[in-house]
């Protein structure tokens, strides 16, 4: 892709996380967007870390972007600017994501030569489009997930003073997705439902959809016979992950293990909490915790479960199960940025009789379970492979390179 003859585009993105290894939602959605955007421009990629960065991070990295700057944040730190932002008049996802030192790296970058286009991962990254050197270069916000809505919905699960806090968050992060509607050129999100919802907070907002893909080629059937079992996979400190867990091994497990004495219930992912440690607690349950490659366990449970009551966007534990092959009982919540058919694609269940009576036919019916499996797989072959999901992506960095900064209508 070119601007002006043949000159490359130079492309900024700003990541909240660092994206690899690709092993948790953001990171996989902000990996595979990396190298999308690397085939079509000179990529420059800025990110922060919140955890140690494991040796060979950068190099593989630098396999796609043209520069890499990483800036660590200690716990501590972060800690303060949240409070020290909400304290005044901010939000604490703002103060959780700034940091000077990686401000002047992205100055230093756009000092030497301006970018065509920067792109963020997150609306609490907005603030770095204040900089001099960005403040007019044309921004495209991957929101992904509607944040002011996904706040007020962990204040409504929340006691006070947690509901307080987060309720004040929810409104303060409605305010920054209203001011980026009219600084963005582009919005975009990761459903049409988080679209509509968008919509509603910012009438006017340019948000486009741009969902998730699943890598199909790590993520495919093995074709073996797995064993009588269930299995969960996502990160097991988030709250949506935890509060569902354990309203699953409260309200479905123990009904369910009196119909399959012999079945096992496999929770999997990255830094259990110890509400969700203590669920092993309960009979025929394992939490595995973190592991190298979730695959082993996809393969070996006959069922893939999503439990989750509350939830935005595209359920990624969802698209890698379905691409494994395994059929898929999930919430409605877990479901709602998916075009899946309820029956053809997975199983939905909402009470815990519904999740009984459902896990009940597929841990009897093997045959069962590999058709809807089958169908799962096909149906993530025709909607989500990553390419075709950037596309519109591809498409909005096409108009912007092509269309005059004087003319682009944004708020400065």
């Amino acid at each position: 892709m070119t601007t002006h003859g043949q000159r490359k585009l130079r492309l900024l993105y700003i990541v909240h996380r660092v994206p690899y290894p690709p092993d948790k939602g953001d990171r996989i959605r902000a990996y595979h967007i990396a190298r999308y955007l690397s085939s079509r421009g000179d990529l420059y990629l800025a990110c922060l870390a919140d955890e140690p960065v494991a040796p060979g991070v950068t190099e593989h990295l630098l396999q796609y972007c043209r520069q890499v700057a990483i800036e660590p944040q200690s716990g501590l730190k972060r800690a303060v600017q949240m409070s020290w932002w909400l304290c005044h008049g901010r939000t604490a996802s703002e103060g959780a994501f700034w940091s000077n030192r990686l401000a002047q790296r992205l100055r230093s970058w756009a000092d030497a030569e301006p970018f065509d286009i920067v792109l963020l991962s997150s609306s609490a990254l907005h603030t770095y489009l204040d900089l001099p050197e960005l403040r007019n270069t044309p921004a495209i916000v991957d929101m992904v997930d509607v944040d002011s809505q996904k706040w007020h919905d962990y204040a409504q699960r929340l006691r006070p003073p947690a509901r307080w806090l987060y309720r004040l968050e929810s409104r303060r992060l409605m305010h920054v997705e209203r001011l980026l509607a009219r600084r963005a050129q582009a919005v975009t999100v990761v459903s049409r439902d988080e679209a509509e919802l968008f919509r509603r907070v910012c009438p006017d907002g340019p948000v486009h959809a741009v969902t998730n893909g699943v890598d199909l080629s790590y993520f495919s059937p093995d074709g073996l016979p797995a064993e009588k079992a269930c299995v969960f996979v996502g990160a097991l400190n988030y709250f949506p992950n935890v509060e569902g867990m354990v309203w699953f091994c409260q309200a479905v497990w123990p009904e369910l293990r009196k119909r399959h004495k012999d079945a096992h219930l496999y929770i999997v992912g990255r830094q259990p909490c110890k509400r969700v440690v203590n669920l092993a607690r309960n009979d025929h349950v394992h939490v595995i915790g973190s592991v190298p490659d979730v695959r082993p366990y996809l393969y070996r449970a006959s069922v893939a479960i999503a439990p989750l009551r509350i939830a935005r966007g595209v359920q990624n534990k969802v698209l890698e199960a379905l691409a494994v092959g395994r059929p898929v009982v999930a919430s409605p919540q877990a479901l709602e940025g998916l075009g899946v058919t309820p029956g053809q694609h997975v199983f939905c269940a909402r009470e815990p009789q519904e999740w009984v009576a459902v896990l009940d036919r597929l841990l009897t019916d093997p045959q069962l379970g590999a058709h809807i499996g089958q169908a799962g797989r096909r149906y993530v072959e025709q909607f989500h492979q990553w390419e075709s999901c950037l596309a519109p992506l591809g498409d909005l960095i096409h108009q912007l390179a092509r269309t005059p900064r004087h003319s682009l209508q944004a708020t400065r």
